[in-house]
C-alpha cells in the first residue's frame, strides 16, 4: 500500500491477501501474515528514528485520510476496481500500526533518562552551594514561592531548567524560551553566574535532536499541546514522584474545563450581565499545572477576537508552584494565543507567576520585595496579581491531605492564616471531633478563593467530591450556604476507595486516574442578592464507564442546563443522602464535650485507645522479634536525625522530632 504524497520513506509493501468477502479488519485481525509485517515494521523503527517518527505522525491525524487505493501488484502499481475502499483500509492499517508499532513508552524512557542526567548536574551545582550568588538565589526563591524552600529544591530546580529548556526550544523552533520568559531568564541568568561547568548541549545533543524529530510532527497548536501534556504527565510520574504526590497533580481532561468555563460565562451573563469577553473581568487560575484552563479559554470562542490581545495582556492571570509545570504553562498559552490571534509579532505571556498561592496572600505587598538579582520581574508579577480585582477563579486544585508519615517527606506546607480562617469558618461548623479533612489543599483552596473574591464573582473548580456528603464537612457546607448566593454542584462520582464489590461498581469509573469521587463546583457569590445560598445539584448514573461520564458532561454543557434541580439543605447541613431524626432519640454513646457529668451518655470520656504510631515495631507474634525491632527503632532514634528516613527502621512523628 503506497504511503502520503512526498514521504521519503518511498513505498512499503504488505504482503497479504484479503479476501473480498471479508470485512477489511476482521480480514486483518485473522491474517497470519501481519504478525511478521508488525516485527519487520519495528525492526525498520529501532534501526531508523525516521520511521518512529512517522507512527507518531499517523497517530495525531484525526482522520487518517489516505491517498486512496492504489495497491502494489507484481512490482506495478494498478488501481484495482473492487468492493472495497482502500483508503479505509489503508485508514485501518494505519490505526494498527500505531498500536502495534508505536512506542508508546517514548516519554517515560525520556524521563528516565533525563533522571540520571539532572542528577548528575545536581552533583555539579551542589559543589557551589556555598557561594554568595547560589545563597541570594535561594533567598529570591523563599521570597517569590515560598519561605520553605530548601537548598536541595534549588538545585534540583536549576537542574530541571539546565534539562529542560533546550527541550522547549525544540518543541518550538522560532521562539526561544530561555530568552523570553522571565523565570527561564533568571534561571539562566544564576548557572551563567555560578559556571556548573557542565556542558549540557554537546552531551545531550543526540537526544535533544531526538526530541526536535519527534517534535516535528505537530504542525498544528493542538498537536502540540497534546506533546505538551503527554511530556509533563510522563516526566513527572517518573522523574518527579515526590512532586505528584505532595501536590496532586493531575491532568484535567479538557471537557471538564470546557464545562466549567462555559457554566462561569454562562452565569456571569445571569447574574452580573456580563461575559468573560469584557473588559476588566479579570480571571485567575491559582493551580494552572500545564495551562489547560487558560489555554482552553482562548481556544473556546469565550473571548472575542476583539478582546483577544487585551484579554492576553491584561486581564488572564495563572500561577504554578512547581518549575518544570511553570514553563510548560507558559509555552502552552502563549502557542494557544498566537495561533488563535494569527499575529506576527510575538507577545509574553506577563500574567504567569512561579509562586505558592497560598503562600502569596499570607503577607501583605509591603513584605514582599523586590530583587535586583535573579527573579524581579515575577516578584513584580505577584505584587500586580495581588492588587488586581479579580472576578473569576477557575482550576483544578492540588487534591493531596499530606503525607500518611514523616517518613514520606512530602509534607504539604503549613499556612497560619489561612488554615486560621478555616478554623474560624469551617471548622467553627462542623460538630465532629475529627477535623482534619477541613485542611485538606483542595478545601483550603475553596478557603483561599471565597476570601480572594470577597467583592463579589465566581469560584469554578473540579475537586475532591468528599464534601459533598462527608459528616465532618458539615460546617464547610454550612459557610458555601452562608457565603455565597448560589452553589451549582455536578456530581461525577467516581469515589471507590475502601470500596469492592456492587458499591465500587456503581460509583462508577472515575474521569481521572484516582480513587477518590470527582464533583464540579460553581460558586456565585453576588452581593445584590441576599440571604443563603441557591444550591442547584445532579449527579450521573451509577454503573458508568469514563468515555459515558465524558460524553454526558459534553451533553450538558452548561450548569445552567434544566437537569440541575434545586435541593434544600437540612438545619445539620445534609445536602445529598440527609439523615432522619430518629437518630437523635438514641442513647448517645459519649457526650459532645468529654467529661461532661450531667451528660445523659453512657461514657463522659473518649480516647484513641492504646496508638503507638509504629505499629509495625511494636506487634509482632514472636517476643524475641518484637524486642529486636524495638531495640532497632530505639537504636536508630538516638543515633539519627529527623533528616534521616529509613522507613525499614524508624517512622519519625511530630512527637519524636521535637523530643
Amino acid at each position: 500500500m503506497r504511503k502520503a504524497e512526498g514521504k521519503k520513506y518511498g513505498y512499503i509493501i504488505i504482503p497479504v491477501v484479503i479476501p473480498i468477502d471479508k470485512n477489511p479488519e476482521d480480514a486483518l485481525s485473522e491474517s497470519p501474515d501481519f504478525g511478521t509485517v508488525w516485527d519487520v515494521l519495528n525492526a525498520l523503527r529501532a534501526h531508523d528514528e525516521r520511521m518512529d517518527v512517522f507512527i507518531q505522525e499517523i497517530s495525531m491525524r484525526k482522520d487518517n485520510q489516505s491517498g486512496g487505493g492504489h495497491i502494489i501488484i507484481g512490482g506495478s502499481e494498478k488501481i484495482i476496481q473492487s468492493e472495497f475502499d482502500f483508503g479505509e483500509l489503508e485508514k485501518i492499517i494505519y490505526a494498527r500500526m500505531v498500536e502495534r508499532v508505536g512506542n508508546r513508552r517514548y516519554w517515560e524512557q525520556w524521563a528516565n533518562d533525563i533522571a540520571v542526567i539532572a542528577e548528575n548536574h545536581k552533583q555539579q551545582i551542589l559543589k557551589l552551594t556555598g557561594t554568595k550568588e547560589f545563597r541570594d538565589f535561594i533567598l529570591d526563591l523563599r521570597e517569590n514561592i515560598n519561605p520553605t524552600i530548601t537548598e536541595t529544591q534549588a538545585v534540583e530546580m536549576l537542574a530541571q531548567h539546565l534539562i529542560s529548556r533546550p527541550v522547549f526550544d525544540a518543541l518550538f523552533e522560532n521562539y526561544s524560551f530561555a530568552k523570553n520568559n522571565v523565570v527561564s531568564k533568571s534561571m539562566q541568568q544564576i548557572l551563567d553566574i555560578l559556571d556548573t561547568g557542565e556542558n549540557d548541549s554537546a552531551q545531550l545533543e543526540k537526544f535533544y535532536n531526538s526530541v526536535r524529530r519527534r517534535c516535528s510532527v505537530a504542525k498544528t497548536a493542538e498537536d502540540k499541546q497534546k506533546i505538551i501534556i503527554e511530556l509533563y504527565d510522563k516526566f513527572f510520574k517518573i522523574a518527579l514522584p515526590k512532586e505528584v504526590e505532595k501536590l496532586g497533580i493531575v491532568y484535567t481532561p479538557v471537557e471538564v474545563v470546557d464545562f466549567i468555563l462555559q457554566s462561569v460565562n454562562d452565569v456571569l451573563k445571569k447574574e452580573f450581565n456580563r461575559t468573560i469577553s469584557d473588559k476588566n473581568v479579570h480571571i485567575l487560575d491559582p493551580f494552572t499545572g500545564t495551562g489547560t484552563f487558560i489555554t482552553r479559554l482562548i481556544q473556546s470562542g469565550l473571548i472575542r477576537q476583539k478582546d483577544l490581545l487585551r484579554k492576553y495582556q491584561l486581564e488572564l492571570h495563572a500561577n504554578e508552584i512547581v518549575l518544570l509545570a511553570y514553563y510548560i504553562a507558559a509555552i502552552n498559552i502563549e502557542n494557544a494565543f498566537h495561533d488563535a490571534a494569527g499575529l506576527r509579532d510575538f507577545f509574553p505571556f506577563d500574567g504567569i507567576c512561579l509562586t505558592d498561592t497560598f503562600e502569596m496572600y499570607e503577607r501583605g505587598n509591603d513584605e514582599v520585595e523586590t530583587f535586583k538579582f535573579a527573579l524581579a520581574e515575577n516578584s513584580e508579577r505577584i505584587k500586580e496579581q495581588k492588587e488586581t480585582p479579580i472576578k473569576i477563579i477557575v482550576g483544578n486544585p492540588p487534591y493531596s491531605v499530606g503525607q500518611k508519615s514523616a517518613n514520606d517527606n512530602a509534607q504539604n506546607n503549613y499556612y497560619p492564616k489561612l488554615e486560621s480562617r478555616i478554623t474560624e469558618t469551617y471548622a467553627k461548623g462542623t460538630n465532629t471531633t475529627l477535623k482534619s479533612k477541613l485542611y485538606d489543599s483542595y478545601i483550603k483552596a475553596f478557603r483561599w478563593a471565597s476570601d480572594r473574591i470577597q467583592n463579589g464573582g465566581i469560584v469554578g473548580f473540579v475537586t475532591n467530591s468528599g464534601w459533598l456528603d462527608k459528616d465532618g464537612l458539615s460546617g464547610f457546607r454550612k459557610c458555601l450556604q452562608d457565603e455565597f448566593s448560589a452553589v451549582y454542584v455536578f456530581n461525577l462520582k467516581g469515589d471507590i476507595r475502601g470500596k469492592s464489590g456492587e458499591l465500587a461498581r456503581r460509583a462508577g469509573q472515575n474521569i481521572f486516574d484516582i480513587m477518590t469521587g470527582v464533583a464540579i463546583t460553581i460558586l456565585v457569590k453576588n452581593p445584590d442578592v441576599k440571604g443563603n445560598a441557591k444550591i442547584f445539584y445532579y449527579e450521573v448514573d451509577d454503573y458508568l464507564k469514563r468515555t459515558e461520564k465524558i460524553e454526558q458532561i459534553q451533553k450538558l454543557k452548561t450548569v445552567l442546563n434544566e437537569e440541575f434541580k434545586l435541593v434544600m439543605p437540612n438545619d445539620k447541613g445534609d445536602w445529598i443522602n440527609q439523615r432522619g431524626n430518629d437518630f437523635e432519640n438514641f442513647i448517645p454513646i459519649q457526650p459532645e464535650n468529654k467529661f461532661d457529668i450531667t451528660s445523659k451518655s453512657f461514657f463522659v470520656v473518649n480516647s484513641l485507645g492504646v496508638s503507638t504510631n509504629r505499629d509495625t515495631w511494636c506487634y509482632n507474634f514472636s517476643k524475641s522479634e518484637l524486642a529486636k525491632n524495638i531495640h532497632t527503632t530505639i537504636d536508630f532514634y538516638n543515633t539519627h536525625s529527623p533528616l534521616e528516613v529509613d522507613s525499614t527502621k524508624f517512622v519519625w512523628s511530630s512527637l519524636s522530632k521535637s523530643n
